[in-house]
């Protein structure tokens, strides 16, 4: 009846409040989380089954060729059966501004693979009939020796490979309606598990997606004694060289693209503020419209996985979820239409912070005249002066530009970022929390790392 509800939600922006945040406080609760977790652990003891691991793989996924070099290291450490799946296109009601995120998705991964040791630098997704030829490849290969070969054609199409590939072919093929037949499998188990990408684990009502997340399935493991490995550091993350402070006589900008119904958006508020804090930057905070109210529509089994994923981010972060009162409607029109004034006076970023806090952590209504006064009071700002914003229209002409400037980097979700030089040349855009550290690399690029 719940999930019914927060989907009806998801899709038609009407359903009431209560409702709403009724789905998101139980998708991000901890002690539901963990009261799950164990009811799954004890039917699996029941039923005598090992902890069986599903990987989704997808040819053409430049992050499945990051996540595939993985594989084994985490065979190799945890007693797990880890049955490979393989899986073709992406479900694409999950998908918003499809044209960008493939563009973002190759430079990403190209981005991060030198910090996982991986060289990984296409132009272009390889040609459709390698493709073909890779997955037919992988369908007719066994569980055993999958990981080993889907390592071999994943370097061989990524580089563009025909002669590599077909040598594999002579040993491994299956025929068109095989392959067909195989990807549509996966995808329904793909379905089935509530995901839609490829390079994600599943275990035990939970998915973990990609490098970014192999180290929650890696805690999860341990703590169910399935740790077999000597080794106590995680076996997979990236290798950083930017410190934890730095001092500089320069500085960068960074723009924060934040929205006050994003999960993502409030687990990342506090290590801007830490970077902030700790490195020379130039904080420039730049709003834009939560993807609800610009008109676009989230499938129930992703907005449960963003809630759930980005409420386990925060607690990795200590920066947990707490009362959840999404702020979706006039709440979030109410508090963006006294940004524009707030932002003048120097305490823009202070204003999301706090507000992100009270939709995410506090349960409070920040639409609320009495709260956004006490609010601004807060900030040591004129209520009296301030509030004349109220309702005004000036802050969708705002809004508007900032999703424009970060439209122009191709990111669309949020948080999204850019840092520029201090002239504003040289812009260098990210989107997402998990990218945050690649943040402080590129400001050490630019202003701490010497080369010697």
């Amino acid at each position: 009846m719940l999930a019914k509800a927060f989907r009806n939600f998801m899709i038609k922006r009407t359903i009431s409040a209560k409702l709403r945040n009724t789905g998101m406080n139980t998708f991000s609760n901890h002690e539901i989380l963990l009261g799950i977790r164990k009811s799954s652990e004890k039917k699996r003891k029941e039923e005598n089954r090992p902890h069986e691991v599903l990987y989704f793989h997808k040819v053409d996924d430049p992050y499945s060729h990051l996540t595939i070099h993985y594989v084994e290291k985490l065979l190799s450490n945890f007693d797990i059966l880890l049955r490979p799946i393989l899986v073709g296109k992406e479900n694409s009601e999950a998908i918003h501004e499809p044209s960008l995120y493939s563009i973002y998705c190759l430079d990403d991964a190209k981005r991060i693979a030198p910090y996982y040791g991986i060289d990984f630098s296409p132009e272009t997704y390889p040609h459709q009939s390698l493709v073909d030829l890779s997955n037919s490849i992988l369908t007719a290969v066994d569980g055993s020796s999958f990981f080993e070969v889907a390592k071999t054609v994943s370097e061989a199409l990524w580089r563009g490979d025909e002669n590599a590939l077909n040598k594999l072919s002579q040993k491994y093929y299956s025929t068109k309606l095989e392959v067909s037949q195989n990807l549509k499998d996966g995808n329904s188990k793909r379905d089935e598990k509530g995901y839609y990408f490829g390079s994600a684990f599943y275990y035990e009502k939970e998915i973990y997606w990609g490098v970014d997340r192999i180290h929650h399935l890696e805690d999860r493991l341990a703590e169910l004694g399935a740790k077999t490995g000597l080794i106590n550091e995680p076996i997979c993350a990236p290798s950083l060289k930017s410190p934890v402070t730095l001092q500089s006589d320069k500085k960068v900008n960074l723009y924060y693209y934040p929205s006050l119904n994003s999960p993502y958006t409030y687990v990342s508020v506090k290590r801007v503020r830490e970077l902030k804090s700790n490195y020379p930057v130039n904080l420039i905070t730049r709003p834009v419209l939560p993807m609800l109210m610009r008109n676009m529509t989230i499938p129930q089994y992703k907005a449960k996985y963003i809630i759930s994923d980005a409420a386990r981010e925060g607690r990795k972060n200590d920066y947990p979820m707490g009362d959840i009162y999404s702020p979706i409607g006039k709440p979030a029109r109410k508090a963006y239409s006294l940004f524009p004034a707030i932002d003048e006076a120097g305490k823009g970023f202070e204003y999301i912070d706090k507000l992100l806090r009270a939709s995410f952590y506090e349960g409070v209504n920040i639409g609320e005249d009495e709260y956004l006064q006490s609010l601004v009071e807060s900030l040591n700002l004129d209520w009296s002066f301030i509030k004349k914003n109220l309702n005004s229209r000036k802050w969708k002409e705002v809004l508007d530009k900032n999703l424009q400037d970060m439209y122009a980097g191709n990111c669309w979700g949020v948080p999204s970022f850019k840092i520029t030089d201090q002239d504003g040349g040289n812009p260098f855009y990210l989107w997402g929390q998990d990218r945050m550290w690649l943040l402080n690399e590129e400001i050490y690029k630019r202003l701490g790392q010497r080369d010697d």
